[in-house]
């Protein structure tokens, strides 16, 4: 399913008297915790997670599923300002999950000063679908009174939401949060088959672990000029044979990703190889290249191309 497509009907096919499904869609400012918190509740490693801001670019779906109901999470790009056609189609995601929300879940920082988009903010209060703050990274604020006090400020900003301390790294508060969302479910057939994980192919998971990779081992504007294209996936009962390459900007950006002698992509490609083995639970062998794509961020077209825009 394509990222700013409908979400689909529900399933006709037989379902328990009063099953309930619905979509649980995660927003908030970027570097809060979201993609934590979006692994904690599908209890799978869907999302990426570097302490860079704007990990995540897509919108990503991850299925958790009881015979009795289907909760169906997204995870979210961080809500900002957009600089460059890429932000744009990020945030046109994050336009798209607050629309088909059944229950919207509002992530913050504990130490977060409201939020970073204020009009996004506006949208929420608005909104009439139930709705959890959580407010993230407890942990990291000894003072019981400071968490007490942001707990109180955010039940003032958004007073018909349910305010909820959380750790999201450390499973605070997380298991309980479960029993409390499948509750505002409306009732509903599943709206995908009861064994699908994730709305997403595994091209697009190999793709994301690559681009960790380049978040981990790059600074400053490299991670963010980078896209990662998968060209071939060749999954065999032993061995998935992988060819992807990373699209930079600009001649420079490729010399710098490349390295001296190769060193930098070889690092990332060794790096990633090995997640990807233990992701897909085979060897993996992965041919990795660098390619001069100009301008990407800002080309509406090959943005289609990369799933940020309906093609």
């Amino acid at each position: 399913m394509a990222d700013n497509q409908p979400v689909p009907p529900p399933s006709t096919s037989a379902h328990p008297l009063g099953h309930r499904a619905g979509f649980v869609n995660i927003v908030g400012s970027p570097n809060v915790g979201k993609s934590t918190l979006m692994n904690r509740l599908v209890g799978e490693r869907l999302s990426i997670i570097n302490a860079k801001a704007q990990t995540t670019r897509h919108r990503i779906m991850g299925i958790v599923n009881e015979p009795e109901w289907q909760v169906v999470y997204s995870d979210t790009p961080g809500v900002l300002d957009p600089a460059y056609k890429l932000q744009e189609g990020m945030m046109r995601f994050v336009k798209t999950a607050l629309q088909d929300a059944d229950v919207l879940l509002v992530v913050t920082d504990v130490r977060e000063n409201g939020m970073a988009h204020p009009g996004t903010l506006e949208k929420i209060a608005k909104m009439e679908v139930p709705t959890f703050v959580l407010v993230n990274k407890i942990d990291l604020v000894p003072d019981q009174k400071a968490v007490e006090a942001k707990l109180e400020e955010w039940g003032t900003v958004l007073p018909r939401a349910s305010v909820v301390p959380i750790s999201a790294l450390h499973n605070f508060n997380v298991d309980t949060l479960l029993e409390r969302i499948v509750a505002q479910l409306p009732e509903s057939p599943p709206f995908f088959p009861k064994d699908e994980l994730t709305d997403k192919p595994m091209r697009f998971f190999v793709a994301e672990i690559i681009r960790e990779k380049i978040l981990t081992h790059y600074k400053q504007e490299i991670p963010y000029s980078c896209e990662v294209v998968v060209e071939a996936y060749d999954d065999t009962p032993q061995l998935v044979k992988i060819r992807a390459e990373i699209r930079v900007a600009r001649d420079s950006q490729k010399h710098i990703v490349v390295g001296a002698q190769g060193r930098m992509i070889k690092r990332v490609g060794m790096d990633a190889r090995k997640d990807m083995e233990a992701f897909l639970g085979k060897k993996v062998f992965l041919d990795l290249y660098v390619r001069v794509d100009k301008n990407w961020r800002d080309d509406e077209r090959k943005l289609k191309r990369f799933g940020y825009f309906d093609g």
